[in-house]
């Protein structure tokens, strides 16, 4: 505990001399998708203009990295499975460094490959809670650099008005400028789900904003993707400024959990299905997202996995078969001042097969409130405080009281309850595109097991973007 001390100590010196020596934050253009802050690229002379006079020779470039570290001390653990979080106290941490390219091929069309530079661990190498408390670690870490293709799609978008929108959180993987209020978009290619679904102006990146799995997405959603995050897909939108309708199919993993997904399109998929609704409220916008899913995937029912666990049959293999799943998610988000913004998700599946891709909820309700620091004069500045509540499904339940193991949790045995957790951030404003945020988690329940923890979790975030 005291060398957990010590660490938490030198990790709140460094947030507070980074503080205090911050220069006063500037208002800068912003961006959304995986690069939420302004550029750093203002702190460069003549960088912004370059990147321009790019744009309008049919390029883009933009770029990102993010490094985390994450500590917790021990906590109370009678026992341990295959899957638990370590009951010692452990630091890990996480870098990533993404480049947005793209290039035009005609009116209203691009491609764009996003190469990636990933190293790291999570705690316990992201086993452990099902609320997991880093966004940006891999279930597969590397203590090397990798580097890798995290996207690389076309895009089409094709007007349906003459009138224009200029977002408030331009897409930093589209060109620049004005786009038509009502238009359909067609994406073809690697992504990641999170790149159109599930959106909330509070809660969706773990890289500026909280960083449990819960609260960049409905922890109960099973969403399409790798081991590291990504997949392939189609995807249509249209929106006009106030509604939206976002279509998408994926490819699914081939294992639980597993780096490869499936070659047999038809054997196994992701179809998803989401309506938006935008409004304002005495003049503050709030948006309601509904999105529904089904998964096929070729996996075991949870009643059948405890069945044989309980008979002492190792051979699972047979119990496997293309099952489908469905799933069903609410994502609330409303401005209340011009300072301070809520958010809400439910989430649910139907909890009777394995779950596959995400994490180990069947269903999970999360919310909380987001604050710039306006008022005391840093409004480049956020403050975070939010909660994620998770649960199992009877079958997925008994099935870790027989002592089952899946991708996520699994500690051998099971005193179930909810999985709680709480998380708050600071993120500072250091300069244009330069932030450093100090976030605390306190996980009740980890893994929805009562004999284990609670566990308070510190990280240290910095994030920079051009």
């Amino acid at each position: 505990m005291s060398l957990f001390r010590g660490r938490v100590a030198a990790l709140c010196g460094m947030a507070l001399a980074a503080l205090l020596a911050a220069p006063g934050a500037q208002a800068q253009r912003g961006t959304a998708g995986p690069i939420y802050q302004p550029n750093i690229d203002a702190l460069i002379a003549g960088g912004e203009d370059w990147l321009a006079r790019l744009e309008q020779q049919g390029w883009f470039l933009r770029g990102q990295f993010t490094g985390i570290v994450q500590a917790h001390p021990s906590f109370r653990s009678p026992y341990r499975g295959p899957a638990s979080l370590s009951p010692k106290d452990e630091t890990r941490n996480t870098q990533s460094i993404d480049i947005v390219l793209g290039r035009r091929l005609w009116d209203n069309a691009e491609i764009v490959a996003v190469p990636s530079l990933t190293r790291g661990f999570g705690l316990s190498n992201s086993v452990g809670v099902a609320n997991f408390p880093n966004g940006e670690a891999f279930r597969l870490g590397t203590r090397d650099p990798s580097v890798w293709l995290s996207r690389l799609f076309v895009r089409q978008t094709i007007d349906l008005s003459g009138d224009t929108v200029l977002g408030t959180d331009p897409d930093p993987m589209r060109f620049t400028g004005p786009l038509a209020r009502e238009r359909i978009t067609l994406t073809a290619g690697r992504v990641s789900v999170w790149d159109f679904f599930d959106d909330n102006r509070y809660a969706h990146d773990a890289r500026t904003q909280f960083m449990g799995w819960g609260q960049v997405g409905a922890g109960a959603f099973d969403f399409a993707a790798d081991a590291r995050g990504f997949t392939d897909g189609l995807v249509a939108e249209w929106e006009n400024g106030t509604w939206a309708i976002r279509t998408g199919a994926f490819r699914v993993a081939r294992e639980a959990n597993s780096l490869d997904l499936e070659p047999r399109w038809l054997k196994g998929w992701q179809i998803l299905a989401q309506v938006e609704r935008a409004w304002t409220a005495g003049e503050r916008p709030g948006m309601l997202r509904v999105l529904g899913g089904l998964s096929r995937t070729r996996s075991a029912r949870w009643d059948a996995l405890t069945g044989a666990i309980l008979a002492g049959d190792e051979d699972t293999e047979r119990l496997r078969a293309s099952r489908t799943k469905q799933m069903l998610a609410l994502n609330l988000e409303q401005e209340l001042t011009r300072e301070l913004g809520a958010f809400a998700r439910l989430g649910w599946n139907d909890g009777r097969a394995q779950n596959w891709m995400f994490t180990e909820m069947d269903w999970s309700v999360s919310g909380g409130l987001s604050l710039t620091g306006q008022r005391w004069e840093r409004p480049g500045d956020t403050v975070g405080l939010a909660f994620n509540l998770g649960g199992l499904s009877s079958p997925h339940r008994r099935f870790l009281e027989a002592g089952g193991i899946g991708f996520i949790t699994g500690d051998g045995r099971l005193n179930y309850a909810p999985e709680t957790t709480f998380e708050t951030y600071y993120d500072a404003r250091l300069a244009p595109g330069l932030n450093l945020a100090l976030d605390a988690q306190l996980v009740v329940n980890p893994a929805y097991n009562t004999d284990r923890g609670p566990v308070p979790i510190v990280a240290l975030r910095l994030h920079a973007a051009f």
